[in-house]
């Protein structure tokens, strides 16, 4: 809710607004707050010297009653400033996990009666963002039950001396298992003073908490969408991100000019637009983690030449052979959950793309019940799939020419849909983009059709045939639409072995020289014995793995 005042046409004097409502200004706040937050909210504003109108004038200066843990006055220059909250329906748990104890959602009223001083409305405005701050952070309980949900990580974050010389710039998804792993870093020996933390701008459940708890934590926060990346950025979304890379390349300079190296961990958006290269416009870093085949493409497509080592993280074994089940179980999970009305059970499903990703995809849709054709322009990949058992076609035009699906899964990577395919499309079909960039052909704006959003749904199609067609979620990753991803535990072993890369990266640049690396990340995460820390932890039958686990440190000391 954005800042309400009650009192129209009222005249100024002497820096007073005469104020004959109750309520002069208030805001309304909802989240989770520790006990006795709200009394060290207004406190710690105060403290602050946000009043510097009345420094020095002990009548000025504010004074503060507190009506028990959960309420507060401040009175100054003659206004009364209160701070209230109640508690609300429980409405679960705010991570992925419970929290034991969890003080649950509070509701604050921030409200001011009397005159409107220059100094009451600093404290208001003050005391608005602070609050507004505190009750989408993460609480103490809530960070313990992520950082539990991430043994591994916790598990290889032992201390790097090396890290103490390094500044992160570390570009993802903003979910938990991103505040999971930067806590990792932290442990490991980054000064949070030094991460820049950048979303890629997709509509994550809890994008907001976030953002707000990496800045109580003394990161910089930014956003620099993929839009921008890829070339399909609104003339808004192109300003901002200007002015996020001049932040990015002025913490870049400022690291550097500390004596501190900079590494990014990305998918590839940094180092596209120049920072890894010779000859770019902008402050080159000294080493990078590439964290997905997209990423990979762009930095191939970059100007110049990659004048930094880069270790791939996306085509590694553990990704490969982990990460892709538990991305294509969150796509799933994530579509069933969008559309709970639609039958899934025997109808026909048109999957476009048998990629690493989509293998997974299609006999997940198998196992629900779905009757699965796919589409790949890969003769291998066809198959492959054939062989699996699905139906399979060269083009989108010869599947329908075959089979009335219900839904299209995308999972290509690129453009899945042609503008020469949309005139085909059924009346009423579902689009499902696994990957970004599936459904571009509507989502970048089509030019005859008109779109309709359906909030927390996707965004419905008229096309000029006559045809509707529905485009879950906002046409990225569907998994990342409205939703957490993958869960914590399911992307540990990843983040642990992201961790341990950066870790050795960071220790031992110099064995890296410029251009991408695979062979390496392999053979970090196989010394390091990541697989058999997995295997342990989460697979193995009986009660054997707090043994195996007890000297984690000890596979990375080095």
């Amino acid at each position: 809710m954005s800042v309400s005042e009650l009192e129209p046409g009222l005249a100024p004097g002497d820096g007073v607004v005469a104020d004959p409502h109750p309520l002069g200004l208030y805001e309304v706040f909802e989240g989770r707050l520790g006990p006795g937050e709200l009394l060290e909210s207004v406190r710690s504003v105060l403290d602050r010297s946000v009043l510097d109108a009345g420094a020095g004038d002990p009548a000025r200066a504010g004074t503060v009653v507190a009506h028990g843990p959960d309420a507060c006055t401040v009175r100054l220059d003659g206004a009364r400033v209160d701070v209230r909250s109640r508690l609300l329906p429980h409405r679960g748990p705010g991570t992925l996990d419970p929290v034991v104890g969890d003080p649950g959602e509070q509701q604050v009223l921030l409200s001011v009666s009397g005159p409107l001083t220059d100094a009451v409305r600093t404290l208001f405005d003050a005391l608005t963002e602070d609050l507004r701050q505190r009750t989408r952070c993460y609480t103490d309980a809530e960070i313990a039950s992520i950082v539990a949900g991430m043994p591994l990580v916790e598990r290889y974050a032992t201390p790097e001396p090396a890290l103490s010389g390094w500044a992160l710039v570390f570009r993802d998804h903003y979910v938990e298992n991103s505040v999971g792993f930067l806590l990792g870093m932290e442990r490991a020996g980054v000064d949070p003073a030094w991460i820049y933390a950048l979303s890629k701008g997709d509509r994550t459940a809890h994008r907001d908490r976030v953002h707000a708890w990496f800045l109580r934590r003394g990161y910089r926060s930014d956003v620099l969408d993929n839009s921008v990346i890829n070339g399909t950025a609104t003339e808004a979304e192109r300003g901002h991100a200007l002015a996020v890379d001049a932040r990015v390349a002025d913490f870049v300079r400022r690291a550097h000019a500390a004596g501190r190296k900079v590494l990014v961990i990305d998918d590839g958006g940094l180092l596209a637009q120049g920072y890894g290269t010779d000859g770019g416009p902008s402050e080159r870093v000294d080493a990078a983690i590439e964290l997905t085949v997209s990423g990979l493409k762009r930095i191939a497509a970059a100007p110049g030449q990659l004048a930094v080592p880069v270790l791939n993280m996306a085509r590694s074994r553990l990704k490969s052979r982990l990460g892709y089940n538990e991305i294509a179980d969150s796509c799933i999970r994530r579509l069933r959950a969008i559309v709970p009305g639609e039958k899934f059970i025997g109808r026909h499903v048109l999957l476009l793309g048998y990629g690493t990703l989509g293998t997974r995809a299609a006999h997940a849709l198998r196992a629900l019940g779905c009757r699965v054709s796919v589409v790949d322009t890969d003769v291998l990949a066809l198959i492959t799939a054939a062989e699996d058992g699905f139906d399979t076609h060269r083009t989108v035009a010869e599947a329908l020419a075959h089979r009335v699906p219900f839904l299209v899964v995308g999972s290509s990577g690129g453009t899945a849909i042609a503008a020469r395919d949309v005139p085909l499309l059924p009346d009423g079909v579902l689009l499902a983009g696994f990957a970004t960039k599936d459904f571009a052909v509507l989502t970048d704006g089509h030019r005859e059709a008109r779109a309709t959003e359906i909030p927390h749904v996707g965004v419905v199609y008229a096309l000029p045939h006559g045809a509707t067609v529905t485009v879950l979620g906002d046409g990225r990753s569907l998994n990342l639409f409205e939703y957490e991803g993958i869960a914590n535990r399911g992307y540990d072993a990843y983040r642990a072995g992201t961790l341990l890369a950066a870790k050795e990266l960071c220790r031992d640049l110099g064995r890296f020289p410029a251009g991408v690396h695979l062979e390496p990340v392999d053979r970090i995460v196989d010394e390091a014995g990541l697989f058999e820390a997995y295997y342990a932890r989460y697979l193995a039958s009986g009660r054997c793995f707090p043994a195996v686990l007890e000297h984690g440190g000890d596979h990375d000391a080095r």
